[in-house]
């Protein structure tokens, strides 16, 4: 592990890279941010958003937390959404978990984890939700990844339900929300391959937002 001190001169030497090879870098991400992606993802730290994707900074906008979640009741990331659609104009916001996921292991768990508990039962009503299937899978490692897979579906309905994806899509077929899950095995990211505008036509027949047009 790096020692504190050590970290200023990993600065240091992270600085001296970028300006070598642009000695404008900096000017440049100092003026505006202009993120195609918005990313939301699990605040694991052996998951760096910019690097599995292979972009540099000022590229996605990410928000982060225990189990990639998007609660609707969590200001946090619904403010991150709010600015990133209605601000930042992003073309996607993607939902990217990975396997081996602490918190949707000890959601999985009977334990009582204090004030993890509100957090992990959104995670465990996912299991709820798809219990038949899950306990259909006797590997308890195949379930676990299966409950990460569909965590990162639900996340992604969730987001669908706001308002500012809705109408920011209904205006100009943007945003797309995508759900990804990380392999910590082999440093490869899975498409779930969502079909965005199928599950916005189901949402919107219960959670439609649009206002009419006069």
């Amino acid at each position: 592990m790096a020692s504190y001190e050590e970290l200023f001169e990993n600065n240091r030497k992270w600085v001296e890279s970028k300006t070598n090879k642009d000695k404008d870098f900096f000017a440049k991400i100092a003026k505006e941010q202009n993120p195609d992606y918005l990313f939301i993802g699990c605040s694991d730290s052996r998951v760096p958003a910019n690097e599995i994707m292979g972009l540099e900074p000022g590229d996605v906008f990410v928000h982060r937390n225990i189990a990639n979640m998007v609660v609707n009741t969590d200001l946090n990331v619904m403010s991150v959404i709010n600015y990133a659609v209605n601000h930042l104009n992003v073309k996607y916001i993607i939902v990217c978990g990975h396997y081996n996921c602490g918190g949707v292991k000890a959601a999985m768990e009977p334990q009582d984890l204090g004030i993890l508990n509100p957090w992990l039962r959104n995670i465990r009503d996912v299991y709820r939700l798809h219990k038949d299937e899950l306990n259909a899978i006797e590997n308890t490692h195949d379930r676990y990844n299966r409950l990460v897979e569909l965590n990162v579906i639900e996340q992604c309905i969730n987001i669908i339900k706001t308002p500012e994806v809705q109408v920011k899509y209904t205006q100009g077929k943007f945003p797309i929300v995508a759900g990804w899950v990380f392999d910590l095995n082999n440093g490869l990211l899975k498409d779930l391959d969502i079909n965005f505008e199928e599950r916005l036509k189901d949402i919107q027949a219960i959670y439609n937002l649009v206002p009419e047009k006069k």
